[in-house]
C-alpha cells in the first residue's frame, strides 16, 4: 500500500480528486442554470456527474492494477497459452516481425484480356487528367454507351 504514496501517486490522487470535484461542481452549476430557465443545461446537469463517475472508475482501476503489480500478479487474469512448437510462428532473420498465416493478395487480371468498360474508364480518367478545369459533363464521350 505504501507504493501508492509516492510523489507520482500523490499527484494522481490529487488530480483524480480535483477532476471529480470539478465535474460535480460543473454539474451543480448546470443545475442552477437549468432551474433558471436554460433548457439545454438539463442534459449537462446529468452529464457532468457521469464524467465524475468515469474519473473515479479510471482512478480505481489504476489503483487496482498497481496493487496487483506490487503483489507480483500478472495484469491479465489468465495468461495466453504458449503455442505448440510446430504451430509457433517463424521469426524473420534480423526482424521483429513474425511470419504466421500467408497473406492473400488480389490477383490482377491478365493484361492480354480485353475489357471495353475498363478501357473506356481509363480513357475518361486520362481525359480528366489532361483537362483539369473541365467538368465531367464536358467529356466528349459521356453520351456513349
Amino acid at each position: 500500500m505504501k507504493g501508492l504514496w509516492t510523489p507520482a501517486w500523490i499527484a494522481r490522487h490529487v488530480l483524480a480528486l480535483a477532476a471529480t470535484a470539478g465535474c460535480l461542481g460543473l454539474g451543480w452549476w448546470q443545475l442552477s442554470r437549468a432551474t433558471g430557465g436554460n433548457g439545454l443545461s438539463w442534459g449537462y446537469t446529468f452529464e457532468w456527474p457521469v464524467f465524475a463517475g468515469f474519473v473515479i472508475f479510471l482512478w480505481y482501476r489504476e489503483v487496482q492494477l498497481a496493487l496487483r503489480q506490487a503483489r507480483g500478479e500478472p495484469a491479465r487474469s489468465e495468461p495466453e497459452p504458449e503455442p505448440a512448437p510446430e504451430k509457433r510462428p517463424e521469426r524473420l532473420p534480423g526482424s521483429p516481425v513474425t511470419v504466421g498465416r500467408p497473406v492473400k493478395v488480389a490477383v490482377r487480371r491478365d493484361a492480354t484480356e480485353d475489357d471495353p468498360e475498363l478501357d473506356a474508364y481509363n480513357d475518361y480518367l486520362a481525359w480528366l487528367a489532361a483537362n483539369p478545369g473541365a467538368r465531367p459533363a464536358d467529356y466528349p464521350g459521356h453520351l456513349k454507351k
